[in-house]
């Protein structure tokens, strides 16, 4: 707790402080101080002025915000749908919702310009993974329709179809998806139906939950390891700017 200033003080300030601003010191028509002594009590009173400013300075910076910490995550990615080289130094995996409007803005804005300048290129490889919101009545239906698509080889091609379309998600509109990528559709049909892959999705949640994705799309980019990657979480539709600038980091500081 700060120590109040003695009312004598605030008094003094009250008389004394437009002295200290420049202004012409009153001389009493019958003089009880020196002129050395009223100069010396001036600049006193300028330096408690002083003392008090630079105390509220650093009482503002003080409770000025601080950014917040990065979460640190490491994830284990065995089974796990990736696109790119699994030699790859750096890993980017998305947790996403096939419903979500800012997944899609990431689809169709950033993946893109990812895929060309670093998966492809062999600096980083990219990991697919479940976050359906129970916002969303499609996204979970979505998630599993992926993984009915991976069993036919056609996980990415599919994933690209639904991520383009959040809209578009109901079985009908998957299968018509199916049809146009040659699967069979039957088969596809069935899987989807069946709920073959719903627990699947949902130890995606999990982990997404477990380590503070509380939005989608989130992302954990980081250094690859044998078992997956470890590195920091990110939550939200952030400009390629932003990955590409953590990405040169990450590669700058090994």
């Amino acid at each position: 707790m700060k120590k109040p200033i003695h009312w004598t003080i605030w008094a003094a300030l009250a008389l004394a402080l437009p002295a200290a601003l420049g202004a012409q010191v009153p001389v009493p028509k019958e003089e009880t101080i020196t002129r050395e002594q009223a100069d010396a009590i001036l600049n006193e009173l300028r330096q408690i002025r002083q003392l008090l400013e630079r105390q509220i300075a650093n009482n503002a910076a003080a409770q000025a915000p601080k950014p917040p910490e990065p979460i640190k995550a490491k994830l284990d990615l065995a089974g796990v749908n990736m696109l790119g080289s699994k030699d790859a130094p750096l890993t980017l995996v998305e947790f996403t919702d096939y419903q979500c409007p800012f997944c899609q803005h990431f689809h169709t804005t950033v993946f893109n310009d990812l895929k060309k300048n670093y998966v492809d290129t062999g600096k980083l490889r990219f990991y697919s993974r479940d976050l359906p919101l129970d916002i969303h009545s499609n996204a979970l239906r979505a998630a599993q329709a992926a993984r009915c698509a991976a069993d036919q080889g056609q996980f990415w091609a599919l994933r690209d179809l639904m991520g383009s379309n959040p809209d578009k998600l109901d079985m009908e509109s998957l299968a018509g998806f199916a049809a146009s990528l040659k699967m069979d559709v039957a088969a596809f049909r069935s899987c989807v139906q069946s709920e073959k892959y719903k627990n699947a999705v949902q130890t995606d949640t999990l982990e997404a939950l477990k380590i503070g994705a509380d939005g989608t799309p989130a992302f954990v980019i980081g250094r690859s390891t044998p078992e997956g990657v470890d590195g920091e979480l990110m939550v939200g539709a952030m400009p390629y700017a932003v990955f590409e600038q953590k990405l040169k980091d990450l590669a700058a500081a090994k």
